[in-house]
Parts: structure tokens; C-alpha cells; sequence
């Protein structure tokens, strides 16, 4: 009787971790299937025929878009300091898209790609710009709505002072080029603007208010120059 009541007690202080566990691991299973989707729609949808994987891991390895050594080695991994920023379907896809931009190019080259892995390293300035517009156009190629790129980095990358000793452009000026390759490429997705409600894509119109303006008067005078973006 005794042996008995203990194992009744035991049952029913270990039941809550089971269930606790069970349910948190239910929880990565679904994260890891949206992700597994998501990223298979948009190799499809784009006819990528290099191999990528994708994965979700619950560590907190800061809000970064890439990171380079998951990507070297072929592999899409969404940690959940950027997934917790995720609000919709298209912010996930910009994430995958991203990932998946650097990690199709260091495929190409000699040694396997191991050339082009070093170029992306020694410039990360011009290839952070070309993986934000190869995403753009995964995306749209994947039925997804290319300006959850840009509000996804609103959310998450601050605006530091200078980018002269960074490996990496200033947000506002990814953010500018973004959406000027979108208006030139995409006008769609600005006519027919279904963001125009979210408050993170509102708060980007706010806050690029000068770089909209020198991009109108790129167009008005019809120059095929660089505009500077700050």
C-alpha cells in the first residue's frame, strides 16, 4: 500500500513535465514544419536545384538576417531571437529568402563554391545588397508580398551612426534600396499596398521620409545615376 502511494505521488509530480515537455516540443515540431514549408515553396517557386536545408533552433543567436557559417554550410538555420520578430507568412519568407540567396551563390564558382564563400565574406557590403534584392524577387516568384522584407529589418536592425568600419550598410539605406528596387521592379506591390495599415511599414514610411524623396527626384529627372541613400 505504501509502494503504492509513493508511485501515485511520483505520478503526479512528473505528469506536469511530461506535459510541459510534450507541448513544447509539439511547439518546435510546428515551427519546424512552417519553416521546412516556406523554404521548400520558395526553392520550388524559384527552381533552385542546390541543396538546401532548413531548421529551426531555440537558441537566442541575436537578430542578424544570416549568419555565415550556417550558410557555408548550406543551411538555412532560423534561430528564435529572429523568429520571435516573425508576425507573418511574408517576414518569414524574407528571412528564408535572404538565407537562402547566400546560400544558392556559394554554389557557384570553382572549388565548389569555396571562392565565392570568401568574395561574400571580403565584401559583405555589396553582397548584403544583392541577397536583399535576390530575396525580393524570391519572394514574389513564391506568391509572397515582398514588403514584409522591409518591415522585418524596421523591426529588428537598429540604425547605427556610421558604416564606414561595419561589415555591414546602414539600415535606412538597405531599407531605401529595397524599396526603390520593389517601386522599379514591383510597382504592384505599392499600388495595390496591403501595408498600408501596419504600423511597423508606417513607421518605415516615417522614418525614410528624405530617401523617398531623393528617389522621386531620380525618377522626375529621368537619371540613370546611383542615388546616394543615407
Amino acid at each position: 500500500m505504501k509502494k503504492m502511494i509513493i508511485a501515485a505521488a511520483l505520478l503526479l509530480v512528473t505528469l506536469p513535465v511530461f506535459a510541459a515537455n510534450e507541448a513544447e516540443l509539439m511547439k518546435v515540431q510546428s515551427i519546424q514544419s512552417r519553416i521546412d514549408d516556406c523554404g521548400a515553396r520558395i526553392l520550388n517557386a524559384n527552381k533552385i536545384e542546390k541543396r538546401v536545408v532548413f531548421a529551426y533552433n531555440e537558441a537566442e543567436k541575436g537578430n542578424i538576417l544570416t549568419d555565415n557559417k550556417d550558410l557555408t554550410r548550406r543551411q538555412v538555420v532560423v534561430y528564435a531571437g529572429r523568429y520571435r520578430f516573425v508576425d507573418s507568412e511574408d517576414e518569414l519568407a524574407a528571412i528564408i529568402a535572404r538565407d537562402i540567396a547566400i546560400a544558392a551563390r556559394s554554389y557557384d564558382g570553382i572549388f565548389n563554391g569555396s571562392l565565392r564563400s570568401l568574395q561574400i565574406k571580403a565584401a559583405p557590403k555589396k553582397f548584403e545588397i544583392v541577397a536583399d534584392k535576390t530575396a525580393v524577387d524570391y519572394m514574389v516568384k513564391a506568391g509572397y508580398n515582398p514588403l514584409g522584407l522591409i518591415t522585418y529589418i524596421q523591426k529588428v536592425f537598429p540604425q547605427r551612426r556610421f558604416d564606414t568600419v561595419s561589415g555591414s550598410n546602414l539600415t535606412s539605406k538597405r531599407l531605401a534600396i529595397i524599396y526603390e528596387y520593389i517601386y522599379t521592379k514591383y510597382p504592384y506591390f505599392l499600388v495595390n499596398n496591403t501595408y498600408l495599415d501596419n504600423v511597423h511599414y508606417q513607421n518605415f514610411l516615417l522614418s525614410s521620409v528624405e530617401n523617398r524623396r531623393r528617389l522621386q527626384e531620380k525618377i522626375q529627372n529621368n537619371s540613370n545615376g546611383k542615388v546616394k541613400y543615407e
